[in-house]
């Protein structure tokens, strides 16, 4: 995009940036904000020691900052107010600034507003969002050439902001996004949606956040097709066809099919996760590439961080990191891919979980205990809580630990050759890191200290 068109968006603007954060993209959107002119405010319920890491990395830019609340003149004679993902639903203060007119935006889907130049490819689900984004990202990125254009990534990918891609992006460009659910919300404000759309499953998740209400959930996600024409394309794992139906969508609707790869040797496990890069395999077809160049890339790509990833092996037994795995059904569904197909064999997985809830059932997540996991450690949290007592009332042994560190330890300890220590935790990180990538990067520095 030209220099001066969003500089002119921005430039002398009074701009509330509402949530900072640690995850980096709320950095990236302060700064490029400061950088662009903008008369910044940013405001986060988390104080200042605690955002000391995001802090240091402006302390050049002249940014005004409200720290361990929000006040409610921030929200009113303002340009433009720049929501993080997560605010409340019923926030007073976002509802504040609606109501004194201030323009209530988001990143990726204010960059949608700002780039009508660019194809985007906008990917969501309850799991297998990030793989599916990753592994399109890397089919188009690869054949640059072939399609004429620069092929970007943003949305929800680690520390990944999408509005600095304005200083880069040209006309015909693609940019391909993760998009969560407050994400989609966003694009739903904007009364937008992406070119190409891409929903890979939907599954209890963030009920905590929606009140309990599926329906509010689903309404999020169905942003990233709701507004959708003729000339754009929705792809789905088979699955979602119970929840989106041909006559739900205005564009071309692609239901992926695994088959399509049946003959590529994949690096990726699980069957989950091949029909994740089947609809990479459908995207990458929209924008012409040719099926075998397509194949070609997917079996060349290596995966994704945190995302049933295969670490090291030690002595005989093989870890994997599905850190990412932040409900009882992905957890589940991680069990019964790791267990070997032949019945008569008994459980070889030791399953290191645990965390905060979600107020998510958890009866599909202990029969896969019970049917799959030889031993299961759990770190501390009220999820874990929950499925203590739950385990319990089913006689379904599970173990208690302090910390990461120890269940790691006690993994290890009883692992014999053979066997599968799987890190899948089924509730979020709050019990014990500020974020999910905290846990991760945890998880990987104790795994490599292994000897």
């Amino acid at each position: 995009m030209k220099q001066s068109l969003y500089q002119q968006h921005f430039k002398g603007k009074k701009i509330t940036v509402m949530g900072l954060g640690l995850l980096g993209r709320g950095v990236q959107v302060a700064e490029f904000l400061a950088k662009n002119g903008a008369i910044l405010t940013v405001t986060d319920m988390k104080d200042a020691q605690t955002l000391a890491p995001s802090l240091k990395k402006l302390a050049k830019y002249k940014i005004r900052y409200v720290l361990g609340k929000h006040e409610l003149k921030d929200f009113e004679n303002v340009d433009m107010v720049v929501k993080a993902a997560g605010v409340p639903l019923d926030s007073q203060y976002i509802a504040h600034a609606k109501k004194s007119g201030v323009d209530v935006v988001m990143d990726a889907s204010l960059f949608a507003r700002l780039a009508p130049m660019v194809d985007i490819v906008g990917v969501t689900g309850t799991r297998g969002k990030s793989m599916t984004t990753t592994a399109i990202y890397h089919v188009l990125k690869s054949h640059e050439k072939s399609l004429g254009c620069k092929v970007y990534s943003g949305g929800n990918l680690r520390g990944q902001a999408t509005l600095p891609l304005l200083a880069k992006v040209k006309t015909n460009d693609i940019v391909v996004l993760e998009l969560d659910s407050w994400q989609c919300q966003g694009f739903g404000d904007e009364k937008i949606s992406p070119t190409v759309a891409v929903f890979t499953s939907f599954m209890e998740d963030h009920l905590n956040y929606y009140g309990g209400s599926m329906k509010k959930y689903f309404a999020d996600k169905a942003n990233i097709f709701k507004y959708q024409t003729s000339g754009d394309a929705l792809v789905v794992r088979p699955d979602m066809k119970k929840w989106i139906k041909k006559t739900d969508v205005g564009s071309k609707y692609i239901v992926a099919n695994k088959k399509s790869l049946d003959k590529v040797k994949l690096k990726v496990l699980g069957e989950h996760q091949v029909e994740n890069l089947a609809c990479a395999y459908e995207v990458a077809k929209l924008f012409g590439l040719k099926e075998s160049a397509i194949k070609k890339s997917l079996a060349e790509f290596k995966g994704l961080e945190g995302r049933m990833e295969f670490l090291r092996e030690v002595r005989g037994v093989k870890i994997y990191n599905d850190n990412n795995a932040t409900t009882p059904q992905a957890t589940a569904v991680d069990l019964q891919s790791l267990q070997p197909q032949t019945s008569n064999l008994k459980p070889r997985v030791i399953l290191i979980a645990g965390g905060n809830d979600k107020n998510i059932p958890l009866d599909e997540l202990v029969k896969a205990i019970k049917k799959h996991a030889k031993v299961v450690y759990l770190t501390p949290g009220n999820g874990t809580d929950r499925l203590v007592a739950e385990c319990q009332a089913k006689k379904v042994p599970v173990f208690l630990v302090r910390n990461l560190a120890h269940g790691v330890h006690e993994a290890v300890s009883v692992a014999k050759k053979g066997d599968t220590i799987l890190f899948s935790p089924a509730f979020s990180s709050f019990a014990q890191y500020n974020n999910e990538y905290e846990r991760n990067d945890e998880f990987i520095r104790l795994v490599k200290k292994l000897k």
